[in-house]
């Protein structure tokens, strides 16, 4: 089917609640995608970062087509060896934990909320999240979301959080009260422009916690699974928190969410209290199993941090030769380039040269390419980059820009 049919059929049967760009795109392998008319796509947001391994990874692909020729789904009220072993292998590399399963990043955010105020009791119900964060669109997930622009026509909103500006642990510690149950942030904001805090401040928020009896939530969603050349962002910033959440890159492309929680809070999320009827299903358990296998057997996280390194050299340059880059962001293969004009026009000048980018916040380019990327792929993918952010810039009469 070509890209003009399917686009009729989305016209016709599919709520227009995404903006589309007008391409079908029918298959992929690693880190390239090809439309129904053939043309190849090199892809630096893969999946919106959910295909770490890069697309149809052989490891998983196989994984899930043994395991949906064996068992495709059963309800929670029984035990599977592959939710059990992915539960391990989780927790290993992990804190010292216990792993709720679900499908999706708010799903877990969720989870993650319940649980908070069920182990801290009625009477401490209040989240502090911090302003510019994403932590899902579910209702609960969304209250924790400190952007107003999600909330327009939702309210009124679920009560109990405190958003807090980003960076200020002044702030923090005057708005945790008799009522506080938990601090809720993103190691790394990832859809707020990937903004890196400081070691200090995440250490300053696990002092804040413990001395005041708080759970500390990590949301991990982006950060999670190898993405910053570590197992967990934690990890990156040596700041263990009590709550973890995962999902995106988790199953390296299907559809799976966690929650980790230590040893002394999980028990709170008591039977009949919280549930995921496809969580933890044995389809997504083999995807995930086999996600931690293949990082592992093809030493993924040291590869991530050389490919991060030469990331990084491009990054350099390009921010050299033109002086409308704000600022470059990266931690591991996470990566925001902060502009001084919109990056959409950049998005589209790159897919119109085969490369698949991202752009949050109006004006972050946003790439969170694959741990197993080619060498060649950063090459090629980068120079098509610096072409497009340097030809749009010298568009609009900008002053020094090295083409």
């Amino acid at each position: 089917m070509n890209s003009a049919k399917s686009q009729q059929l989305f016209e016709k049967y599919v709520i227009a609640n995404y903006k589309r760009y007008p391409v079908n795109l029918v298959r992929g392998s690693g880190s390239i995608v090809w439309d129904s008319e053939g043309r190849e796509y090199l892809d630096f947001f893969p999946g919106w970062g959910c295909n770490l391994l890069g697309h149809c990874q052989p490891r998983v692909v196989a994984a899930v087509q043994e395991q949906i020729a064996r068992l495709i789904h059963v309800p929670n009220t029984w035990h599977t060896t592959e939710q059990g072993v992915w539960a391990q292998l989780l927790v290993e590399r992990a804190f010292d934990s216990q792993a709720f399963f679900c499908n999706s990043g708010a799903e877990a955010n969720e989870a993650a909320i319940k649980l908070a105020r069920l182990h801290q009791g009625p009477e401490r119900y209040k989240i502090i999240t911090f302003q510019g964060g994403f932590h899902g669109r579910t209702m609960g997930a969304l209250a924790a979301t400190a952007q107003p622009k999600y909330h327009a026509g939702l309210g009124p909103m679920l009560a109990g959080f405190s958003y807090c500006p980003y960076g200020d642990l002044a702030e923090v510690e005057k708005r945790i009260d008799s009522a506080t149950a938990a601090i809720m942030i993103e190691p790394i904001m990832g859809e707020g422009g990937v903004r890196i805090p400081s070691r200090e401040y995440l250490q300053g928020l696990r002092q804040l916690a413990d001395s005041n009896d708080l759970l500390l939530i990590f949301d991990e969603v982006q950060t999670g699974c190898g993405r910053t050349g570590h197992w967990f962002g934690y990890q990156y910033f040596d700041v263990t928190p009590d709550i973890m959440t995962l999902a995106k890159s988790l199953c390296g492309g299907v559809a799976g969410g966690a929650m980790l929680a230590s040893r002394e809070v999980a028990p709170s999320l008591r039977p009949g209290m919280h549930a995921s009827t496809f969580g933890g299903n044995p389809i997504a358990a083999a995807a995930g199993i086999a996600m931690i296998e293949t990082i592992e057997q093809e030493g993924l996280l040291d590869q991530c941090a050389r490919s991060a390194q030469q990331f990084a050299e491009h990054l350099d340059e390009l921010q050299s030769a033109c002086d409308h880059i704000r600022e470059v962001r990266q931690a591991g293969l996470m990566i925001g380039i902060e502009l001084e004009f919109e990056g959409a026009p950049i998005v589209q000048k790159c897919l119109e040269q085969g490369l698949l980018i991202n752009c949050t916040q109006d004006n972050v380019l946003r790439l969170l390419p694959a741990m197993n990327i080619e060498a060649e792929q950063i090459r090629s993918g980068m120079e098509l980059l610096r072409q497009a952010v340097l030809d749009h810039a010298a568009s609009l009469g900008e002053t020094r820009v090295e083409v």
